[in-house]
């Protein structure tokens, strides 16, 4: 009877270490997947030329939705393959007065489109 209690019991530990084992391989499995998918989304996202530093409260900016922090990805014509300084950004605000920009930017780790119309209000510029 304790012979047979032993090998029963040495049974039992050999299985229970295999399944330990299994779900370590499984854990671990899981953890390279998820790493490799959050990878592959910040590869996916477009690069941005600009940040956002800060937005006037009332202002079209902040109408539209603008957040500080945002990076943008895309203001109107401009994307980082054609960003030569904010320059480009100013002209492409002056020649939309009145009419809506699509503005693409990146917001913790999503993009995310905004509409942007460009206008004369109480404060300084077009945007605030």
């Amino acid at each position: 009877l304790q012979n047979d209690h032993k090998a029963l019991m040495k049974q039992v530990e050999e299985a229970l270490h295999q399944l330990h084992a299994r779900e370590k391989e499984k854990h671990a499995r899981d953890e390279a997947e998820a790493l490799a998918e959050a990878l592959s989304q910040a590869q996916s996202l477009p690069q941005a030329f600009a940040k956002v530093n800060a937005v006037t409260p009332g202002s079209p900016a902040s109408i539209s939705g603008l957040q500080v922090d945002d990076e943008i990805v895309e203001f109107g014509s401009v994307n980082a393959n054609n960003f030569e300084s904010l320059q480009n950004v100013a002209t492409v605000v002056q020649h939309s007065e009145g009419r809506p920009l699509s503005v693409t930017v990146i917001r913790s780790g999503k993009k995310v489109h905004v509409g942007l119309t460009p206008k004369r209000w109480a404060g300084k510029g077009l945007l605030g």
